[in-house]
């Protein structure tokens, strides 16, 4: 049973990969079978659709992030230092082009091609992000340490937007520190002085 397993994060793994250099499309089980080494039955018996498997990425991929946040509350109590433990984050990403992108903001901006079970994991995730980012910002406020000029909600779309906003500015200028020159100057709005 270990081998399966085994041959099931590979095939994640490598989703992952390829989603992240090419989007839902931009992939077949051959892609996956090439690049792993087994026959695309293989990839059918773990995962018998397209959509199951990008359905299963996303879900861990969710759990992932869900786990990151429970760590950065866990470990950082200050919100401003949490939201640039969270940016600072991505900035590292860039250099790692396996994990350089939000896999659900590559797929987000593919929803109306996506199928809908992925289409709602997708959708889970920004909801799940902009609440965490929304309790950090309004306890950084409560507490005089960051200056809101909108509702907390509001603001966590704002940063949530700006980050994977600068996401896409540094892969099309293929420069990783495009990242840290858009959203550091947000972050700083934020910060009370």
């Amino acid at each position: 049973m270990a081998q399966s397993s085994s041959t099931s994060e590979k095939i994640l793994h490598c989703a992952r990969s390829l989603i992240v250099a090419g989007g839902y499309n931009g992939f077949s089980y051959a892609d996956i079978a090439k690049v792993i080494g087994i026959r695309n039955a293989s990839i059918h018996h773990h995962f018998p659709s397209k959509e199951i498997l990008v359905r299963t990425l996303v879900a861990q991929y969710r759990e992932e992030a869900k786990a990151g946040i429970a760590a950065l509350e866990r470990n950082i109590p200050d919100p401003i230092d949490q939201l640039r433990a969270y940016t600072r984050y991505w900035e590292v990403c860039f250099a790692d082009e396996n994990s350089s992108f939000c896999v659900c903001a590559l797929l987000a901006s593919e929803i109306p091609i996506l199928p809908e079970e992925v289409a709602l994991e997708v959708r889970a995730h920004f909801r799940t992000l902009s609440a965490w980012l929304a309790s950090v910002l309004e306890r950084g406020a409560q507490h005089g340490r960051l200056h809101l000029n909108a509702p907390a909600r509001t603001e966590a779309e704002m940063f949530m937007a700006a980050v994977h906003g600068a996401m896409l500015s540094a892969r099309a200028y293929d420069d990783g520190k495009m990242f840290g020159a858009i959203v550091n100057p947000v972050l700083e709005r934020l910060i009370r002085n």
